[in-house]
């Protein structure tokens, strides 16, 4: 098949389901607004749109262009993730069939501003087909009238061959200066969705019972300086690492020194990346109960859940794993066994295989 799709390319998300469809020998064309960060795709044509500094702007000023662009490659399937500006750009290109990937934000927190909601409906109404990987989003997207019967669960899926338990790198632990310590990981990134102070306020109640654990911090985001600071008033500093944003392919590497997982976001759409490759790796996680995450993790079974903002029952929970570590192994293994059964990569592209095949089929009702 032909596919195209208008995807920004600054997430893992968009490259990891491009690239599933590029190796299976596909015709595709990727259309963005953003550069590249996870570099190029072989025989995958790219197509950088100009990003301007109001996303107003970008609709107006590249919204003719996409549609050229469009028109000339004529693909099978046009699918756009993200039904914000992509979604924008999808209905005025005027090309069927038009398949939307719902991530989130865009239907959970956006529609809440009064001018950015008719907008949402309006690319609900027009795509052909729309797919998302909670079941709470299918339901926040009907309420704001989107036909049910239009609407998939596909998950985006985690690589169980490359995210899988493997020996400690004891280079990295040693670069960390991690010897002997216990080390409890989070993922999300430093915005004040994800709630890091949480973590950062459950630290020294962790370090009271086990004085040589340390937290390892990845990701970018806005609160850097803010959680740096809360760390420094709370004197527990010196047993956080923030390493910043780190790559998928050297994500495997700090996964598998860890002991223990954590996430203590308000809300997500499906279940995190993060966490879904964290128990891929055979990680028992501590998480909060925020979006569907008790869909995929039961108390004892895998992980823990714990409320939102509450730093004491998070450090509860990381202390028992810590004491407990052949609870947590078992946990882990439980953990990884539910996303080899209902996360999987290559099976959810399988499924999203099958969809194009059949909406390239109907192409002629649309």
């Amino acid at each position: 098949m032909k596919l195209c799709f208008l995807a920004n390319a600054n997430s893992i998300h968009s490259f990891k389901w491009i690239k599933y469809f590029a190796d299976r020998d596909h015709e595709i064309h990727w259309i963005s607004l953003t550069k590249n960060e996870f570099g190029e795709i072989e025989n995958v044509k790219f197509y950088l749109l100009r990003e301007f500094s109001f996303k107003l702007l970008d609709i107006l000023l590249n919204v003719i262009p996409v549609r050229r662009l469009i028109k000339k490659i004529s693909p099978d399937v046009l699918h756009v993730h993200y039904a914000g500006v992509n979604g924008v750009f999808g209905v005025l290109s005027g090309f069927r069939p038009f398949i939307l990937t719902a991530w989130g934000s865009d239907i959970l927190i956006a529609p809440k501003s009064i001018i950015i909601r008719p907008l949402i409906k309006f690319v609900l109404k027009k795509a052909d087909l729309i797919t998302c990987d909670a079941e709470h989003m299918k339901n926040a997207m009907i309420k704001l009238r989107a036909d049910s019967s239009k609407i998939r669960i596909i998950y985006f899926g985690i690589d169980t061959e490359k995210f899988r338990p493997g020996p400690k790198d004891e280079k990295l632990i040693k670069e960390l200066g991690f010897e002997n310590s216990s080390i409890v990981i989070s993922l999300r990134n430093l915005e004040p969705g994800y709630d890091l102070q949480t973590l950062i306020k459950a630290t020294p109640l962790v370090l009271k019972e086990f004085p040589r654990v340390k937290f390892i911090i990845a990701g970018k985001g806005s609160e850097e300086k803010k959680l740096k600071e809360l760390a420094k008033n709370l004197d527990v500093l010196e047993s956080i690492r923030f390493i910043g944003w780190i790559s998928n392919d050297e994500l495997l590497r700090y996964l598998r020194i860890a002991d223990v997982y954590v996430s203590t976001s308000l809300s997500d759409a499906g279940i995190a990346s993060s966490t879904a490759e964290a128990m891929a790796c055979g990680l028992p996680v501590v998480i909060t109960n925020s979006g569907e995450n008790e869909k995929w993790i039961k108390d004892g079974q895998g992980g823990y859940l714990v409320p939102v903002k509450a730093p004491e029952v998070l450090a509860e929970k990381i202390i028992f794993l810590l004491k407990n570590k052949d609870a947590g192994r078992k946990m882990g293994m439980a953990a990884r066994k539910t996303i080899e059964e209902k996360n999987n990569y290559y099976k959810e592209m399988e499924k999203m295989e099958k969809i194009y095949e059949k909406i390239k089929r109907l192409a002629n009702k649309f």
